[in-house]
Parts: structure tokens; sequence; C-alpha cells
């Protein structure tokens, strides 16, 4: 039975959904900002913090404290999340969680290929590697092991196999840009999840995700094109990297593809309402505005949304796309009150409606 089912709904998922939507109630609120941003010291945020859902998150760490020591205790709060939801849901919730990892997976593993290349500690990249990202073969990297070893005996017993013998072959992995097989891989995962979604859970989880993954798509896209121009990618190699799911596919990836300028970039995607709001927005409003920062406030508003449909699991997907930029947040007024930055502190992106 797909999941939505009103027969079976509170049975299989109610405990966790009501989890997941008392987490996101307790996200960091405007007021809370406002504290954050009226502090003069990371020992002033610890104190406040700990009125919040993080409570004594920071209780055992030494003053001074560094944004370093925020963001893993944060993350790792974050973590402590998934890992209870996930250890209390079961089939098919847990396979979409599993799909969550995925992209912390990608993230792990360019870093070990990265690592690797250049002779690095395996110790040293695992104790950099994000917690959700984690796979078990990754215990037993030896020192020394070159990239196709890497491939032969790690990568392809992992859960993002499929996407890299379909994409990639150990051969590459020495030649490829970094990024290139990051893009491949992100890819090859957000097609695959957007698949899962739409054919095999369907109803408001489809509904819900494909249009999330939609977004996300594009913006790939967009972001490839713009760190491409002036390099030696091709437009093929580049038209090869873009998600195939996007509201831009095809006529604006066609386009994106061809565009050798940020000015052509913005003419291929201007018409669609959405992204020429969105380009605009960087223009007119504010100088110190970025596109991504523009790409995070939109990402927000659709995760927002995913909370007002019911029986779904857009909300598990939503809720640490929304940790994740409040991570993002903290860590940004956090080194704004270390470099006496105060006239930039409040250039967060807002979590509340």
């Amino acid at each position: 039975m797909r999941p939505g089912s009103i027969l079976s709904w509170n049975l299989n998922d109610g405990f966790c959904d009501g989890l997941v939507r008392g987490y996101q109630l307790g996200l960091l609120s405007r007021t809370d900002y406002d504290n954050l941003c009226q502090c003069e010291r990371l020992d002033d945020m610890k104190l406040h913090l700990q009125s919040t859902d993080y409570g004594d998150f920071l209780a055992n760490e030494p003053s001074p404290l560094h944004t370093s020591t925020i963001h893993e205790k944060c993350t790792l709060k974050m973590v402590e999340q998934f890992n209870y939801l996930r250890a209390n849901c079961v089939k098919p919730l847990s396979k979409f969680l599993d799909y969550i990892t995925y992209g912390y997976m990608i993230d792990n593993v360019v870093l070990l290929i990265t690592g690797t290349l250049h002779q690095r500690d395996p110790a040293e990249l695992k104790a950099k590697c994000h917690p959700l990202g984690i796979f078990r073969a990754m215990e037993s990297i030896p020192i020394g092991q070159n990239v196709s070893e890497l491939y032969n005996t790690v990568l392809v017993d992992t859960p993002l196999a499929p996407y890299i013998q379909g994409c990639l072959s150990e051969s590459e992995l020495d030649e490829m840009n970094i990024e290139l097989i990051r893009n491949t891989l992100y890819k090859a995962y957000i097609e695959d999840f957007d698949r899962y979604c739409t054919q095999v859970l369907g109803g408001v989880t489809g509904e819900v995700m494909h249009e999330l993954l939609q977004f996300e798509s594009d913006r790939r896209s967009i972001n490839i094109t713009l760190n491409s121009i002036g390099t030696e990618l091709t437009k093929d190699d580049r038209t090869k990297l873009f998600p195939i799911i996007g509201e831009l596919y095809p006529e604006g990836t066609l386009a994106l593809a061809n565009a050798e300028n940020e000015d052509q970039v913005q003419n291929a995607v201007s018409y669609h309402p959405v992204f020429k709001r969105l380009f605009q927005s960087i223009d007119e409003f504010d100088e110190d505005k970025s596109l991504e920062d523009s790409f995070f406030e939109y990402e927000v508003q659709l995760n927002m949304k995913s909370f007002d449909r019911q029986m779904g699991y857009g909300a598990f997907y939503s809720y640490f796309k929304l940790k994740e930029q409040e991570v993002r947040n903290i860590v940004w007024i956090a080194e704004c009150i270390i470099q006496r930055q105060t006239d930039k502190i409040d250039q967060y992106i807002p979590l509340f409606r």
C-alpha cells in the first residue's frame, strides 16, 4: 500500500510524522534570531541557544568557543534527530529517508576521491565527512590506496554504485575534474530520487517531492552554467551534467548550454517567472545579496509549503533542508560576531513566514 492512505498512515507513519512536525515547530523563531543578533560574544550565543530546542548541546565545550565547534555540534543535533526518525520508521519511509542520505554520501565520496588522489590519510578524510553520509565500507579504507582500488573495493559496495557504474568508469576517476564527478553523480541521484517519489510512492509525496526536486534540478543547471563559463568544459559536456526533470528542461537547459556569459544565463531563464524574479531580486533590492541567497530564500518557501500537505513524506525532506539552512544561519551570525561585522549580521536567510 502506498504512503498517504487513510487506512494505514497513522499505523505506519503517524508517529514519525508527528515527530517531524514537532521538530519543525522547534526551529528558531524570529525572536530567537533577533536575540542572537544582539549577542556580543559566542558565549552569549551559547546561553541563548540553551533556551531553545538545542538545549545544552554546547555545555561541555570550553571557552572560548569557535564557529567550527558550533557548526559541528549543530550538525550533530540534526543527525541525532534524523537517526531517531530512521530508527522508528518502517518501509517505505525508511527507504525514503535513506534516499535523503545519498546526497551526503556523494559529497563524502568526492571528498574521499580528492583525498586519495592527494595521498591523504583515510582517517583524516573520514573525520571531515558528513555524519549522514557515512557508509560501512569507509571503515575499511587502507592508507595509500589509489583511486582504482577505491572504486573496486569501496565505492561499488555503496548505495551509490548504480550512479557510479551508470555514469563513470574507474579510468575516468583520475582524469575527470572532481566537480564533474560530483555533478554527474548528483544528476543521476536527483533523477533516481524523483523516479522513486513519483512512480513508486506517488500521491502527495510524489507531488511535493517532484516540485522540490525540480527546483533543485534547475538550480544545479544554472549554477553549473555560471561556474563553467570561461572554463574548458564544452557545451556538450555541460549539457550532460544537467538533470532532465526540471522545469527548464529542455528549452531552458538548451539555452543554458549555449550561454557564454552571465547576461546570457539570465536571458536563458527569463521566460520562467520564478527564475526571472530571482535574478531580478539581486539587481534591484540589495547589492550584497547573491543569486545563491535568492535560491536559498525560494527553497525555504518551498520547504515551508511542504508542511501544509498531509499524509506525505515531503515534510521529512523539507525539515532537514530547513534545519541545514538554520545551521548556516547560526554559523553566519557567529562569524559576524567573531569578525565584528555587525552591519551584516542580519543577512541570514529567514525561516519564518
